[in-house]
């Protein structure tokens, strides 16, 4: 198998719906990565085309936070979803993406990344609920994890509020 990572363009949108439909139970995912693209919240998506056949075998999506420390607004992204093809599933495929993803940010001069997820999963990239503690978040939690990108520096100062696009709202909720 060789998989190359690349940015999104707008030849993928079929094929990144199809993923989304089928790597998740419901529809939900999909919903949202259109509707961060629509609102203009997509900061970056990337595709993980495996080019012995030609198949979309993963994708990673990152969006637009509005996030405070020290009453200053940071750049900051929340990363979500990822999902990869069935048949490319337990072969790096996901890993490769974000990892990917968060050099791409970190050489933009994204400062902080938030993900909602599984810490066992997430942890391995250095994402951590501590990390997130101290923001003003209806997602606060063990769940809601951040990661500094600027080589692990975090901006000094008192957490504000760390607000993801308005989009990750209507996660589960009917169209």
């Amino acid at each position: 198998m060789s998989i190359t990572i690349r940015p999104a363009s707008g030849g993928d949108v079929a094929a990144i719906d199809a993923l989304l439909r089928t790597a998740f139970p419901a529809p939900d995912e999909a919903m949202l990565v259109q509707r961060l693209c629509i609102d203009g919240d997509m900061v970056l998506t990337l595709v993980a085309d495996d080019e012995d056949d030609g198949m979309l075998a993963g994708m990673v999506a990152f969006s637009r936070m509005a996030v405070e420390i020290a009453g200053k607004p940071i750049a900051a992204v929340a990363l979500a979803p990822v999902a990869v093809a069935a048949s490319h599933r337990r072969q790096g495929v996901g890993e490769a993406l974000v990892r990917a993803g968060l050099q791409h940010l970190a050489d933009a001069g994204v400062h902080l990344c938030f993900v909602l997820g599984d810490p066992d999963y997430y942890g391995r990239f250095g994402f951590a609920a501590d990390w997130a503690k101290g923001f003003a978040s209806p997602y606060a939690g063990e769940y809601l994890m951040a990661l500094p990108l600027q080589q692990g520096a975090m901006p000094c100062g008192v957490r504000g509020e760390a607000t993801h696009a308005g989009a990750i709202a209507l996660l589960g909720k009917a169209a």
